[in-house]
């Protein structure tokens, strides 16, 4: 079957209704392809070096997903010999199984550990299992005291498998920025950047460009505290790696990973946790079908205080190398004084109060431990609102505590007006996208709009004055060309099930483009949502989160919408210019370049105005061939 439209002709197989039970999408890799995509040579020389120190172990790679229904795709790439290809051209090779009903129910692989799991190597093959769907209801099941206590005990004999540590307290990805360079550089803007908002640093760009960034290991380095203890909140964790980002004196710190694994890839997440006796797991409660645990934040207890860390990368080495991602890091907070009662240290945007309710929805006893640290320190100085997403059906006043209408009471009871307003455009930008319905109206520019276009209490939204939408998202031709090549687009993984079903929204679509901070070729992982105005020059309010362009993670009305549902947990901050003592925030011209800056202008982590979609382009489909011309590293991408 094949379908004709502004964006191309696809060839699709099936179609995927939204109340077909749900596949989800999973990647074949091997630790041999941990290696960064350099030069083929290179690549070779590294795969083969890798694969015989970790015995050609199969792994796999969850990539983000909120639509509600997708194939399941097994990805394999394979470096052909050189005589077999007539040019310079390697072939991504994918197999489709279209009998989802057959695997819904059944083993899930590996948890998600590498960068996109594309077999790099011929001498590395690959067995086939096939993925659980993960979608069963289930409670919460954290790891018990005693469970901990056993599993420590049990560690008493030397385990077998072997765990190496890197010695380098900073990124290994980034060489050329020397630890007294990046305290220097990096200290000089940390002074100056009041939002706290930074990027991840990214491979291959030139050090100006990831000056002011970040990479896992600087945030867990010294230089930010003695921690004591942390927790892990994500969506795709590859532990291994995880506890190589930590300083060689923390990586026997109390450890506490919160996941949404289940079944046998939840067995597979304890056995890797099982050589650190220091780490615990938490499994949060998915109890909704198609929910996921997407929520990517960092718990940081230190002798100094205490920190959290939001974020829109997984914890896989992958989306530290080469995307653009978003971090929030809050100040470093002080302990109360003796005596204080627990409503003390609270922030104007009542941080605390909501970070404590977020935690609390786990109904874990576990976190309800951190909920009593939390509540011993001084929170004041949080200048952001957090907006989280929680699994379930809420009404009456719950139902404004949580995603989109949480963030709607934000803009109203917070927000100020603008005159003129209604002209001023909302520009969503993500990297994954749900079911929207059969027209905008069903979703997109009734529910979501109607809640982001809110300013202040007395601004009404009406059809008649429908102010512009413009959404980010890359073309074929942003992922081609991206440091990545066709890979990157394993991170992008809106489907063309879901495509087909809403051509209406690709009129709404414009290109990734990021040459104001360098990043026009490192593929966005990161999630943001603003409003700015009509000349692009001035932002009524900035979110970051870890939400993407679904009902899934925003939640959709029920019961003649007297009720909110929601499916995953996502977490996000909202920057409001009232709480910096400003009408408006004004944009940076050269963000994240380390330069000081004298005023408070928002860095936005790409070019405005938007550029919309030329009638040449293609919104980045990831389960298509995209065959037309090679990618930056000589690669196609073919699902057969």
């Amino acid at each position: 079957m094949s379908q004709e439209s502004l964006h191309g002709k696809w060839d699709i197989s099936s179609s995927d209704e939204e109340d077909c039970p749900p596949v989800r999408k999973n990647f074949q890799s091997s630790k041999c392809s941990n290696a960064p995509i350099t030069s083929k040579t290179e690549l070779c020389k590294n795969n083969a070096e890798k694969s015989l120190g970790n015995q050609g172990i199969p792994l796999c790679v969850k990539n983000e997903r909120d639509s509600s229904a997708s194939l399941m795709t097994n990805y394999r790439m394979e470096e052909r010999p050189k005589e077999q290809f007539p040019t310079n051209t390697q072939t991504i090779q994918s197999s489709w199984n279209s009998e989802a009903s057959n695997i819904v129910g059944s083993v899930k692989q590996d948890v998600c550990k590498s960068e996109p799991s594309w077999q790099r190597s011929p001498s590395v093959k690959r067995k086939n299992e096939l993925p659980d769907s993960g979608w069963c209801l289930s409670s919460s099941d954290e790891e018990s005291a005693e469970e901990h206590k056993d599993r420590s005990v049990k560690k008493q004999n030397p385990p077998s498998k072997k765990v190496k540590y890197e010695s380098e307290s900073f990124s290994n990805d980034l060489k050329d920025l020397s630890e007294d360079d990046f305290d220097s550089c990096f200290r000089a803007f940390h002074e100056t950047n009041s939002f706290r908002f930074y990027l991840t640093k990214v491979t291959g760009l030139q050090n100006e460009h990831n000056c002011s960034a970040l990479h896992i290991k600087d945030i867990l380095s010294p230089l930010f505290g003695t921690l004591k203890s942390s927790v892990q909140f994500n969506y795709c964790i590859d532990i291994n790696w995880l506890i190589q980002q930590y300083p060689l004196e923390f990586r026997s710190k109390p450890l506490l990973i919160v996941h949404g694994e289940k079944r046998e890839s939840k067995a597979r997440l304890h056995e890797e946790a099982h050589p650190y006796e220091n780490i615990r797991l938490c499994q949060a409660k998915l109890d909704i079908a198609f929910g996921t645990h997407h929520t990517k934040m960092m718990l940081l207890l230190y002798e100094e205080g205490f920190r959290v860390v939001i974020l829109t990368a997984n914890l896989i080495k992958a989306d530290w190398h080469q995307k653009t991602q978003g971090i929030w890091m809050s100040p470093l907070y002080p302990k109360l004084p003796e005596g204080s009662c627990e409503t003390s240290g609270e922030s104007n945007t009542n941080f605390k109060h909501d970070l404590i309710e977020y935690l609390s929805s786990y109904g874990s006893p576990t976190l309800n431990e951190w909920i009593n640290i939390i509540k011993e320190y001084d929170l004041s100085e949080t200048r952001v609102y957090l907006i989280a997403s929680t699994p379930g059906r809420f009404q009456g006043a719950q139902k404004e505590n949580w995603g989109l209408l949480k963030f709607k009471k934000l803009l109203r009871e917070y927000a100020k007006p603008i005159p003129g307003a209604e002209s001023w455009p909302i520009i969503g930008q993500f990297s994954s996208i749900g079911s929207m319905g059969a027209d905008k109206t069903k979703w997109l520019t009734s529910e979501f709009q109607h809640s982001l276009v809110t300013l202040g209490k007395d601004v009404k939204y009406t059809t008649n004055h429908e102010c512009p939408l413009h959404l980010v998202y890359p073309t074929v031709e942003n992922v081609r060309t991206s440091l990545e090549g066709y890979p990157a687009g394993g991170s992008l993984p809106y489907s063309i099930q879901t495509a087909q079903k809403q051509q209406w929204l690709h009129a709404y679509f414009h290109s990734w483009s990021a040459d104001i901070t360098g990043r026009t070729h490192a593929m966005p992982h990161i999630k943001t949502y603003m409003r700015a105005s009509p000349d692009f020059k001035e932002l009524a309010w900035f979110l970051v989160t870890s939400a993407n362009l679904s009902k899934a993670a925003w939640g959709a009305m029920e019961k003649n919408n007297t009720q909110l549902m929601i499916r995953s947990y996502e977490l996000g901050v909202l920057f409001l210019p009232s709480t910096f003592n400003m009408t408006v925030f004004s944009i940076e011209k050269t963000p994240f370049l380390g330069a000081k800056s004298t005023s408070l202008s928002f860095p936005v982590p790409f070019d405005l105005p938007p550029q919309k979609y030329t009638s040449k382009d293609k919104p980045w489909i990831w389960n298509i061939p995209h065959t037309s011309a090679p990618d930056t590293n000589g690669n196609i991408w073919v699902p057969s």
